[in-house]
């Protein structure tokens, strides 16, 4: 078997992987891109668009119980499960069909679909034998669901992001473990849909909320609508022929055996770099067994090897996969020439209802680097007049700045249309704007983005810039 000879391989073929391949190939024309699983995104096929589809059900089905708050009566209600179940498999492979003919466009020459491991630096070899040799060497190799030991006996009834949209129907009842960005964007999706959840946290997370008090005011929203013990404590997990018993202290103070039909691990995410070898490479590795690496050039130490995507183990977001491949292939690829690329500000969104943005510098990062040296503002979404107008007036937004600059330095949301302010107050944050140059900007009324300008108001007072906040504000309209 002849050994292969290329200047760049890129061990993996997600959003990472791709943006990685695409950037080397402007530097070189010797590229191997390298998978070994099936192609098409975390995301197309087992994340973000599955989950949404899902979430836009239970959304439709929501609205429909709630309208009789406006007038509206709807009656006969009934939630077809594998309908549900049907379409979202549909259009998940439908925009995974979009990735496979940008991977098909790829020359076959260039691709080669195989487990490889790390002999040493620059060689790989696969599981068959054949020796890689790669000049510079990008690992893209995403990451794998995490699951605690109490769920490693399950196994019928166990699902996961990888396998829970592959349901052929609603199940009845469900059980959810991990009360993060996952577990609550389906345990919130299925609950809306008709079935009976429980969630079950760990240490007290919600959505990954830093903020304690948005935490606290979320976790209070969320019981309003299902069973969630954000810091559980669980006996016993164990399958039979039906499902799964589930013995817990419920929050009423008594133990409770509850059976469930499924129990869905949404425990987290670990990258996928157990299997790489990469002991033989010679590079510092964490306790997670990631390689140490420069967060602007995605290099590992002074090596040829760089790393992109989940399987760096820093922020598991696609756009953020997207511009960590595009600069690790650059690098790459115009190595020794490699030079830092763009990481942008902070942005996550979690898609419950009500949704969860973050932006910017969260709190802890805040009390690390600026303790004493930065001011808050906040705003209740309760009787701000768009979200009241919408009946979707719960939410609490707060919003932060660095006191003598006045430069705004991020921000955490629990409230209505966070996808969307969030996006907002990022390219603010981006651009390094002040929060009176922020207050500078048009608001239009009635909006929810109003609610922002109440924030940032009171924020710029704090820092002892603008004039006080003037209650019921006329300038603002009613209810802004």
């Amino acid at each position: 078997m002849n050994a292969r000879q290329v200047d760049v391989a890129i061990i993996g073929s997600g959003t990472a992987g791709m943006g990685a391949y695409r950037a080397a190939r402007a530097h070189t024309g010797s590229v191997l891109l390298i998978e070994g699983g099936p192609y098409g995104t975390t995301c197309a096929r087992v994340g973000c668009m599955p989950s949404k589809l899902l979430i836009a059900a239970a959304e439709v089905a929501h609205e429909a119980r709630q309208a009789d708050r406006f007038g509206v009566h709807v009656k006969d209600l009934v939630v077809d499960g594998a309908a549900v179940m049907a379409r979202v498999q549909r259009e998940r492979d439908r925009f995974v069909g979009f990735v496979l003919e940008s991977v098909e466009a790829i020359a076959s020459a260039d691709r080669m679909t195989e487990r490889v491991s790390f002999q040493d630096a620059n060689t790989l070899v696969t599981e068959t034998g054949q020796l890689i040799h790669a000049r510079r060497i990008v690992i893209a190799t995403g990451s794998i669901p995490v699951l605690p030991p109490m769920l490693k006996g399950l196994s019928t009834h166990l699902l996961s992001n990888e396998n829970v949209f592959e349901l052929p129907t609603l199940p009845k009842s469900l059980a959810v473990f991990g009360a993060g960005v996952l577990g609550l964007e389906l345990a919130q999706a299925m609950s809306r849909l008709g079935v009976q959840v429980k969630v079950f946290g760990v240490g007290g997370g919600v959505a990954g909320i830093h903020d304690p008090a948005i935490r606290d005011y979320a976790n209070q929203v969320f019981n309003e609508e299902l069973y969630m013990d954000a810091s559980a404590q669980v006996n016993s997990v164990n399958e039979s022929a039906t499902g799964v018993e589930v013995h817990y202290l419920h929050r009423d103070g008594g133990w409770r055996t509850e059976l469930f039909d499924y129990v869905l691990a949404a425990t987290g995410r670990a990258p996928d770099v157990q299997g790489l070898a990469l002991k033989n490479t010679g590079l510092a590795l964490n306790e997670r067994g990631v390689p140490l690496f420069d967060r602007l050039t995605q290099q590992c130490g002074n090596s040829t090897i760089f790393i992109a995507g989940d399987a760096s183990n820093e922020i598991p977001l696609l756009h953020e996969a997207a511009d960590q491949g595009r600069i690790a292939g650059d690098n790459a690829g115009r190595y020794p020439a490699i030079r830092p690329g763009l990481r942008r500000s902070p942005l996550a969104v979690v898609f419950t209802d009500p949704q969860v943005a973050s932006v910017g510098l969260n709190l802890d990062q805040l009390n690390l680097h600026f303790k004493d040296r930065f001011a808050t503002g906040s705003v209740s979404f309760e009787d701000q007049g768009r979200s009241r107008v919408m009946l979707r007036n719960k939410g609490l937004l707060r919003v932060h700045a660095e006191l003598g600059s006045g430069v705004f330095l991020g921000a955490e949301m629990f409230g209505p249309a966070a996808e969307h302010i969030g996006h907002l107050l990022a390219w603010a944050a981006q651009q390094r704007m002040t929060v009176s140059s922020m207050l500078e900007m048009p608001f239009y009324h009635p909006v929810i983005e109003e609610g922002v300008r109440t924030a940032l108001r009171e924020l710029n007072q704090k820092l002892h810039i603008g004039a006080a906040v003037i209650e019921r504000c006329m300038d603002c309209g009613p209810g802004a």
